[in-house]
């Protein structure tokens, strides 16, 4: 996989397959992974995809806010509404809570693996959860005027849906940051 990483007109972006194809393709122009990321560790787990054209938003294809680095999503015992994934064609779409740092790293969940660049999200009984071939996929919530941001990235997890193995995402606020440095956006 690491060759294609270095070859980005081997890959395509598709928009809108999930909900009402026929879906929209664009063409990579560029990868940019972050400096810090080291196969096969999860840290720093996050990568920006430059598209050959621009995206037009559709019914189908919607927009998804950025977070500032200040921004807060509270875990599932505050009143913070629920995230949603989406990812591959087997996942179309779950609904999982957000799980606080705390509570994952617990020696029964994942043991302080989970670094301060990281989010859990599932339920501590399992249930639902991303598995393989989600990763990448988006975690997102809306805000009370049902703007929708995206708050994680799917990036690993113990197998699927298994109790006290939430999904771990990339936390997109921390890297909010090193998104600007990159884009200017």
């Amino acid at each position: 996989m690491h060759s294609h990483l270095s070859h980005p007109q081997k890959w395509t972006a598709t928009f809108g397959a999930l909900l009402k194809p026929p879906s929209l393709k664009r063409p990579v122009k560029t990868i940019i992974i972050h400096e810090k990321y080291r196969y096969p560790e999860h840290d720093y787990d996050i990568a920006l995809v430059q598209l050959s054209k621009r995206v037009e938003f559709t019914s189908s294809i919607h927009r998804v806010c950025l977070p500032e680095p200040s921004q807060t999503f509270l875990p599932e015992s505050t009143r913070r509404p629920v995230c949603y994934i989406n990812g591959s064609s087997d996942l179309l779409e779950a609904t999982v809570k957000l799980i606080d740092s705390n509570t994952c790293n617990r020696k029964e969940v994942y043991d302080g693996d989970i670094t301060p660049r990281m989010l859990c999200a599932g339920y501590l009984e399992g249930g639902v959860d991303a598995c393989q071939g989600d990763s990448g996929g988006p975690l997102v919530t809306p805000d009370s005027r049902l703007m929708w941001y995206l708050v994680g990235i799917v990036s690993w997890g113990d197998e699927c849906a298994k109790p006290n193995k939430p999904g771990v995402y990339t936390r997109v606020t921390y890297f909010r940051d090193w998104i600007t440095s990159k884009t200017g956006i």
